[in-house]
């Protein structure tokens, strides 16, 4: 995962918590809700990411295998 895709997500993470919490003081379940769901988001965002560095990885180990 890139470092500019890391730091998106974290930042859409930390928006999504600043929403939840804004929502949860002022009692807007609405602001809440969309707060929870960036940072279930930006969540999903990393495993995708963590999932194509692994594909990733394998290939270039199995091109190792095959350049020897």
């Amino acid at each position: 995962m890139s470092l500019g895709d890391k730091i998106s997500n974290k930042a859409e993470e930390l928006g999504g918590k600043a929403k939840e919490t804004a929502g949860d003081a002022t009692g807007n379940e609405d602001l809440k809700a969309e707060g929870q769901a960036d940072q279930a988001s930006a969540g999903l965002k990393n495993v995708v990411e963590d999932v194509k560095d692994a594909v990733g990885d394998g290939i270039d180990k199995i091109k190792n295998v095959f350049s020897k």
